[in-house]
């Protein structure tokens, strides 16, 4: 894995510890909550049948809306510190390395995959029907008709008359995986002189929104920067005490409000405080929302109108979360979420779950959107920089010395 050795958040954001240390404001000893007024945003033209909020301030919703069947967000355990426990990445060993946990979390998908493969090259000749049989192989892995087609291809064209092994096939999969990735592989980079940093965290409920917020807080403020997690998620009372918990143990500020809140007034006032606090990040979650409900995207899309009131850039960076359990359905989310929040880059998490981790490719192939986390697991170490050889390697079960 490259540049493993300088650290996920050195690699992930752009930036060294000491030149962090050197331009940071003083930092806090202890997270704040804020309370908030209620100060409404300035006026803006009407916007569909949310143009009386963006006037006056708090929502105009009735009630919570029912978002997702999907499982909510878990609370983190109260027994486990991620800033405390939180270490440098590890080479791989052999042992518990990032590259083996990233097998380990990938092996329901590799499994699939390489089993698949396995079954149909050790006794088969390699004839029109073991081709087609690999081909299906690879769409239901969710890697996408391109990516299929373009493997199959290569097979073809190499004229083994003689037949193909099961790794060979893995070696080619994985170079034409690495290839589409690779493109797509970049680092979560913040620019000099941007204070504050403001990071708008999107995606349906039970993506993992939260969670990665938590652990991107807890990475930022070991590394000796100042942050303020902002609890956009208003309607759940259970996603505010998350985000909550995790910014008491990343030492980070906090800033909420009563559940059925206008998040887009709270934004207002979040950013309005970073800029008088000079807070270096500010992350602000979002409620989980199903990409199909368009009066809930439309309030999305009034947070970032409203943000850009106070700063004209702001969101700077908008981070879709993705599940890959959800398989084809992430899909559509990046479609709607890129068009109406301006999605600038993917953290996906849940591989650990899911024997259809190959949605990646896909999503890569198709918008071209950088990628720049994955997660494999609950604990910080688990959210690494994206690596598209390893990833690519992994799910096609190659050695990293074959």
């Amino acid at each position: 894995m490259s540049d493993s050795r300088g650290g996920f958040f050195r690699r992930l954001f752009g930036r060294r510890r000491d030149e962090a240390e050197k331009t940071a404001p003083e930092r806090q000893e202890a997270p704040e909550t804020f309370e908030t007024q209620e100060t409404a945003p300035p006026a803006e033209e009407p916007v569909a049948d949310i143009a009386a909020a963006e006037e006056t301030g708090p929502s105009k919703v009735p009630e919570p809306p029912v978002l997702s069947e999907t499982p909510e967000e878990e609370t983190p355990e109260k027994e486990e510190a991620p800033v405390a426990s939180a270490t440098e990445p590890e080479e791989d060993s052999g042992g518990g390395g990032w590259l083996a946990r990233l097998r380990k979390g990938l092996s329901k998908s590799s499994s699939v995959l390489g089993g698949g493969i396995t079954g149909i090259f050790s006794k088969r000749k390699l004839d029109a029907d073991t081709l087609q049989d690999l081909e299906d192989i690879l769409i239901q892995a969710d890697l996408g008709v391109d990516m299929a087609e373009r493997v199959i291809e290569r097979i073809r064209k190499g004229r083994y008359e003689k037949g193909i092994g099961p790794d060979e096939v893995k070696a080619i999969l994985a170079e034409e995986v690495t290839k589409v990735l690779e493109s797509v592989e970049k680092p979560f980079d913040i620019p000099e002189g941007t204070r504050p940093f403001v990071v708008l965290v999107v995606g349906v409920n039970g993506s993992g929104k939260t969670t990665t917020i938590g652990k991107l807080a807890a990475i930022a403020r070991r590394e000796g920067r100042s942050v303020m997690l902002v609890a956009g998620d208003t309607f759940r009372a259970a996603a505010v005490e998350q985000l909550g918990v995790w910014a008491e143990r990343a030492g980070a500020r906090f800033m909420s409000r009563d559940t059925g809140a206008d998040p887009a007034a709270l934004a207002f006032d979040a950013l309005k405080t970073a800029q008088e606090e000079g807070i270096d990040i500010v992350f602000m979650d979002t409620a989980g929302r199903l990409q199909n409900r368009k009066e809930l995207m439309e309030e999305l899309a009034k947070i970032v109108r409203v943000m850009k009131k106070v700063i004209p850039d702001a969101p700077h960076a908008t981070l879709l979360v993705l599940d890959a359990t959800t398989g084809q359905n992430a899909m559509n989310q990046v479609e709607v979420f890129r068009d109406v929040a301006g999605v600038t880059g993917l953290v996906m998490t849940k591989l650990d779950g899911t024997a259809r981790g190959g949605i990646l490719v896909a999503i890569a192939e198709r918008y071209g959107i950088p990628v720049h986390a994955i997660g494999v697991g609950e604990k910080i170490d688990d959210l690494q920089p994206f690596d598209a050889r390893a990833f690519a390697r992994a799910i096609a079960e190659v050695e990293e010395n074959a």
